[in-house]
């Protein structure tokens, strides 16, 4: 049956994709050889100093192989399968023996833990075999599954074996049949949104339609009256896991509303986007304009009033969740990582369906700011939590900032975000190109070797540049086309003075949704990209009261920061001076090579003042400085201290 009247754009497939850049490379050549290996020593409880996981050994409980007590959250099913999604995205680009027997034992370990009609979830095998189903707003059953079912698709694709997929078809088919509006299926839906992305996944591979119903299922019913969760609390059977939930609020779910009417970014906002993304998925493949249109409130919503600078969402640190709009501490933020990776992964969406580029730009921004802070430059260190202000000595337990972490973290008892980080580090790919029939769309500026397929004929793509550092991107292509095809160039919002040239020659090329388009056989041909994006000053809506006269640095898609590192203490003691322009020199040694901005500014002395004096009449004396910022994404890779995103400006 043919859901859809129109062709969206595609990825194109990881193992197609060869990643050499000088800016992305400090990670992903990190993936493979260290972060992979580190999170399995995680996995298994082997980081010495570092919170136990727990994970592997809760699996070999729940199989029958060991003894014990479950350990850890009760999701802490999905570490090892984000865990197992990066091994996968891998393995797609990079074939290694050794790695993939590693992955298929932890398969196997899965596949002995499941249950005979198919069900999966350590805790619920091992802690509470009678309350499986019982409690949908904290239990976290359909969410652990969805990440379960996500890891066993990208396995199948990168290595064609189908023994974790058939596991998860098994499961997949137990959720269908126990979910449904039929009188004897429960009538609930996630209280963590995640399997309805997942069953749409599983439907992409399987073309069981079944799968792609059920996810639709549960957006459809989530928001109707009476509330699911709040109806839930009342019965019998119902055992609260989390003590702060009490008093649940169904906003905090995104179950206040029924999705096609909510019109603003609620509650948690990991679960936000992970149902956005659904509802972008199920808005195309059943042609729902209603729902592509609330995707598109809600993506405004965010990016226009409730998103930071650096692409972070989630403002709250109690509950994790958006609070309300302009509402953007930059000290007590939350910001978690893997709401940043689930924004960019809705502005992928929405790019593949509206074929618009203004969705890649905050899915660049996402990318390049928080999603890299969140992972030390050696792989073993992660935030959870991406502020934007930290001063060290005041990020103290059993406070407002108890959630702020000056120095990542060697792992978390709840660490959704480093595996989190892996998977998307490995699957950048997906992000660098989309295409379709006849067109090729060119979304992040990223040194590569790709083979691109249209129907019969192969083209050969070469991309190389310095971005961001420097704006010269350089793509040759080499193919037998017989056709013309599309060529679509994305013009990112920060690009000035944007020229392209064919070889060598100024190309006049036509802009459509945010892309240069360029049409040709390419047989033999050399296309060059150049504009200017200089460090700029940025300036915040005078309604997000934390940044009144304040400004930030930008370049490119780039956030910078100042840290104690290069600038001393005391940084709210500073003042920049923006009547002075910004300078931009290249260090080739400063975290593996880097632009590094100057800025005139000053600072206020305490020359005049002494330790016994808290308060008192005296005049700030203000004393010229020089000020140097780096990237927001590297910060922390040095000595433990002060950082500041906005800065206070000299009026």
């Amino acid at each position: 049956m043919n859901l859809k009247s129109s062709s969206k754009l595609s990825s194109l497939p990881l193992k197609n994709i060869k990643i050499g850049d000088n800016f992305w490379t400090k990670y992903t050549k990190l993936v493979k050889d260290v972060i992979i290996p580190y999170q399995w020593d995680s996995l298994n409880d082997n980081i010495e100093g570092a919170e136990p996981s727990h994970c592997l050994n809760n699996f070999k409980i729940a199989a029958g192989e060991k003894e014990g007590e479950f350990g850890g959250a009760v999701f802490q099913d999905t570490d090892v399968a984000k865990w197992l999604e990066a091994v996968a995205f891998t393995l797609a680009t990079t074939r290694d023996k050794a790695l993939e027997n590693l992955a298929d034992s932890v398969i196997d370990l899965i596949g002995r833990a499941q249950d005979k009609n198919g069900y999966i979830n350590t805790y619920f095998t091992i802690k509470e075999p009678n309350l499986r189903w019982t409690n949908l707003t904290e239990g976290h059953e359909l969410y652990t599954a969805g990440h379960l079912i996500e890891a066993a698709v990208a396995y199948y694709d990168a290595t064609a074996k189908d023994k974790f997929l058939n596991i998860m078809i098994r499961f997949a088919d137990l959720i269908c049949d126990t979910f449904g509006e039929k009188e004897n299926q429960i009538h609930g839906y996630p209280g963590h949104q995640e399997i309805e992305l997942a069953l749409v996944k599983l439907y992409e591979v399987t073309k069981n339609k079944k799968y792609l119903d059920s996810a639709k299922y549960f957006l459809d019913e989530r928001g109707k009256l009476p509330n699911y969760f709040l109806e839930e609390e009342k019965t019998e059977k119902f055992k609260r896991i989390f003590p702060e939930f009490k008093n649940y609020t169904p906003l905090y779910s995104q179950s206040h509303l029924p999705v096609r009417e909510q019109t603003t970014a609620e509650g948690h906002a990991v679960r936000a986007v992970y149902m956005y993304c659904a509802m972008a998925d199920i808005s195309y493949e059943y042609e729902d304009k209603e729902l592509l249109k609330a995707c598109k409130t809600l993506w405004n919503n965010i990016v226009n009033k409730r998103m930071y600078i650096t692409g972070g969402i989630g403002s709250s640190g109690l509950l994790e969740r958006f609070t309300t709009d302009y509402d953007l501490p930059n000290d007590i933020n939350y910001s978690e990582t893997c709401a940043s990776i689930g924004l960019a992964l809705f502005g992928l969406r929405m790019t593949k369906i509206t074929k618009e580029a203004s969705y890649m730009d905050i899915v660049e921004r996402a990318l390049y700011n928080t999603v890299l802070a969140g992972i030390a430059m050696d792989g073993k260190g992660f935030f959870y939590v991406n502020p934007l202000e930290v001063w060290p000595e005041s990020c103290i337990e059993r406070t407002s900032k108890e959630h702020v972490k000056p120095v990542r973290q060697k792992w978390f008892g709840v660490a959704c975000c480093p595996p989190n980080i892996a998977r998307t580090l490995a699957s950048l790919g997906q992000y660098i190109y989309l295409a379709d029939n006849n067109s090729l769309y060119v979304n992040l500026f990223i040194s590569n070797e790709t083979i691109v397929e249209f129907e019969d004929k192969q083209v050969n793509l070469v991309m190389e540049t310095n971005f961001p550092n420097d704006n010269n991107i350089n793509i040759h292509l080499t193919s037998e086309l017989e056709k013309e095809i599309i060529l679509a160039l994305r013009i990112p919002f920060y690009a000035e003075n944007y020229t392209v040239f064919l070889n060598d020659q100024t190309y006049k090329f036509e802009i459509d949704k945010g892309y240069a388009i360029i049409k040709g056989k390419f047989k033999n041909d050399k296309i060059e990209i150049k504009f200017d994006s200089t460090a700029k000053f940025i300036y915040a809506n005078p309604l997000v009261r934390a940044d009144s006269g304040k400004v930030a640095i930008t370049k490119g898609p780039l956030v910078y920061c100042l840290e104690e590192a290069d600038n001393k203490d005391n940084l709210s003691a500073i003042f920049v001076d923006t009547l002075v322009s910004p300078v931009e020199k290249y260090n080739e040694e400063l975290f593996g090579g880097t632009t590094v901005v100057t800025l005139q500014g000053k600072r206020i002395s305490n020359k005049n003042w002494n330790d016994d004096n808290l308060y008192g009449t005296q005049k700030p004396i203000y004393e010229d400085t020089i000020l140097k910022a780096v990237p927001y994404c590297y910060w922390g890779n040095r000595k433990h201290g002060e950082m500041a995103v906005w800065l206070k400006t000299l009026i």
